[in-house]
């Protein structure tokens, strides 16, 4: 292995830079067109997470049921007035999903501690695993390559997107597993309030089934439906989002900066022994890029796919779940990877910045070299301080039954360790970072 020696290299042209954006999704992740052939919902494995074909036939024509009752907007439809005990549920379901939206770290402890009260709620862990990894790209914005690479405007505007996406669907998801959690307290179903928590009218049938029949793969699915759709016109639709981040001229480097990354960690049942700093062998991720987030209809496909690969992969599950309960979020990417990256901040004199050029610190094959430091990856905390939540507009996105076709039994992805290809995807980094800046 290399030994590690500060120095600043030698620039590149932008030229240099463009072939290592272009080239970045083959070399760092396995290609999504090997595991996941498009229009398959997953490939490769053979497994299937299996939906019966009569509870999605049921699932679908109650939904169709309930758009026929109320033709037209959700805000045309006139709902029974809660009853004064029901407004009190209401407002102290609303205050407790405002307290823990607060930041990303709260939202991801509160989808963790739902899923342990109610693990046959799947979409609460998947939720937690994504949030994490959407904590990680938001830190990533302030450890110590990115901002090397993208300038301050495009830093916060990235972040905005980011943090909106999260606070928007924890807004919305979140009074759904609140209202589930008190009727099952209850002993009764109170779906019925769903509508006056702002909730699409494409929810409802599904949770009432759900509480009838407990089939979670449906429940799962038409969550994922419902969030991806509930941010599209909210963030993804939203103009200066698609002009300074999803349509830039860098929006194909953004893969290459991992922002539409997705990793779940994976803890063994009894760990081993501290391996050396530069080690990579008591780490396993699994996971998927997402290719283009502007897409509907792909975002729904990855949700449902990492779904697949978390609960019906043999092994994928018991290791993320002791991983969720053993490891607080922080947001740093410390949390699954100590021995690459390290919460604590360099000291003034070894913070990078653009003049003083960089120095590789990760070899050919992705490992440490000796004697360079970790790459810094700060907790949220300390990255983005707590800020006011942006309000959603207020509309139903469910125009039809158009998204029905979605509940479906799910191709089960093969099963790959992605954390070779992260760490290579790391060096491409450093690389990037030594070609020059990423500003348009």
């Amino acid at each position: 292995m290399s030994g590690y020696s500060p120095s600043s290299g030698p620039a590149s042209k932008a030229a240099g830079l463009w072939r290592l954006v272009k080239g970045a999704a083959s070399v760092v992740w396995i290609k999504a067109a090997s595991l996941w052939p498009p229009g398959s919902g997953g490939s490769g494995s053979g497994r299937r997470l299996a939906i019966a074909r009569e509870d999605r036939d049921r699932v679908r024509e109650r939904i169709r049921q309930a758009l026929d009752t109320g033709a037209g907007p959700v805000q045309a439809q006139v709902e029974p007035q809660p009853s004064p005990d029901e407004t009190a549920l209401l407002v102290r379901l609303r205050e407790e999903t405002r307290q823990a939206n607060r930041n990303n770290v709260e939202r991801t402890a509160a989808y963790g501690a739902f899923y342990r009260r109610f693990p046959e709620v799947h979409w609460a862990l998947l939720a937690h695993l994504v949030s994490r990894s959407g904590g990680y790209s938001m830190t990533d914005l302030r450890g110590e390559l990115l901002p090397l690479l993208l300038d301050a405007g495009r830093l916060e505007t990235t972040f905005r997107m980011l943090e909106r996406s999260n606070a928007f669907i924890f807004g919305d998801a979140y009074p759904q597993l609140l209202l589930y959690e008190e009727s099952r307290r209850r002993g009764r179903p109170l779906f019925h309030l769903l509508p006056a928590l702002g909730v699409s009218r494409f929810m409802r049938p599904v949770w009432e089934d759900f509480w009838q029949h407990g089939t979670s793969a449906l429940l799962t699915v038409s969550l994922i439906v419902n969030e991806q759709s509930y941010i599209q016109g909210r963030v993804v639709d939203d103009p200066v989002f698609r002009r300074q981040v999803l349509e830039t001229p860098t929006a194909a480097a953004q893969r290459l900066l991992q922002l539409n990354q997705v990793v779940l960690p994976w803890l063994p049942e009894e760990p081993p022994a501290a391996p050396a700093p530069s080690s990579r062998s008591a780490l396993r991720l699994y996971g998927r890029i997402l290719e283009d987030f502007t897409d509907l209809e792909e975002r729904i496909a990855f949700g449902r796919q990492l779904y697949a690969l978390l609960f019906a992969a043999p092994g994928v599950l018991t290791g993320a779940e002791r991983f969720a309960g053993t490891v607080p979020h922080t947001g740093s990417r410390a949390d699954y990877w100590p021995q690459l990256y390290t919460a604590a901040a360099p000291a003034p004199a070894q913070k990078a910045s653009p003049s003083k050029g960089w120095t590789e610190r990760l070899d050919r094959s992705g490992s440490l070299r000796a004697g360079a430091p970790r790459f810094y990856s700060p907790a949220l905390t300390e990255a983005w301080p707590d800020r006011p939540l942006e309000q959603p507009a207020v509309y139903d996105w469910c125009r039809g039954p158009e998204a029905i076709r979605h509940l479906d039994s799910i191709a089960v992805p093969e099963q790959a360790d992605l954390a070779t290809e992260a760490s290579l995807g790391l060096r491409k980094l450093e690389l990037a970072v030594q070609a020059g800046r990423l500003t348009v």
